[in-house]
């Protein structure tokens, strides 16, 4: 099995099956959403895409953040937590964040785009290793964190960490993800949820660290609308 690694910034040379990776916190809180009942997700890059689309699905409802905070006009912002508690039942999302929607559209050479978190990340595995029994392909895993982020200690290569061993189907892969929750639980990464700022409730930290919480891969598809590139996912169970 051949399995490597791209940053955010180099997402156009992902090739094979592309594992995006946002712990914190897009692709758990689209995670949530599917589990909330949501029909579908559009992902998108920027903030002017997302209202755009909008007008073609005047129905969609818009998520995400600028700066980790609420975008003016936005339904909901990018908290897994208060997106648990959402009605999103047959709903489509709009998504649109810093890292984890620019890694997905700017996956431009991929064959087949996963989005994955800590939550969903068994069934991502799963359902990557299924895609290689029937062809012959390789897997990227693309950790969408920025660089400040890797300062604090990267949530999203941890998660990388585990899929891989569970890709591989190594032995250790729950000792990967235990050390990697202790690790990151012993950092300054989580301080911001601790604050009680309504764009970063407590609550998502349990949120976000709920791994394998979902059995479902999400699977996005390169679309192209009035020049607009954006990422359609719905969700697969495993």
């Amino acid at each position: 099995m051949e399995i490597c690694r791209v940053r955010r910034d180099d997402a156009e040379k992902a090739r094979g099956i592309v594992i995006v990776i946002d712990v914190l916190r897009a692709f758990t809180v689209a995670g949530y959403a599917f589990e909330r009942g949501a029909r579908g997700l559009w992902l998108v890059r920027s903030v002017e895409d997302a209202r755009a689309l909008r007008t073609r699905e005047p129905e969609a409802l818009l998520a995400g953040e600028v700066g980790g905070r609420l975008i003016p006009g936005f339904d909901f912002n990018n908290s897994p937590s208060l997106m648990a508690g959402a009605n999103v039942r047959g709903r489509l999302l709009i998504q649109r964040t810093g890292a984890g929607t620019q890694g997905a559209v700017n996956a431009v050479n991929a064959d087949t785009i996963l989005l994955c978190a800590l939550t969903n990340a068994r069934a991502t595995a799963c359902y990557a290793r299924s895609l290689l029994a029937a062809a012959s392909a390789c897997i990227t895993l693309m950790p969408t964190g920025t660089q400040e982020d890797f300062a604090y200690g990267n949530e999203d290569e941890m998660c990388a960490d585990y899929v891989e061993a569970l890709l591989r189907e190594r032995e250790d892969a729950p000792d990967v993800l235990a050390r990697g929750i202790a690790d990151l639980r012993a950092t300054d990464r989580l301080a911001l949820w601790k604050t009680g700022s309504p764009d970063f409730p407590y609550g998502d930290i349990a949120a976000v660290l709920d791994a394998d919480r979902f059995n479902f891969a999400m699977i996005g598809e390169a679309r192209e609308w009035q020049g607009i590139r954006y990422v359609d996912v719905h969700k697969v169970d495993v």
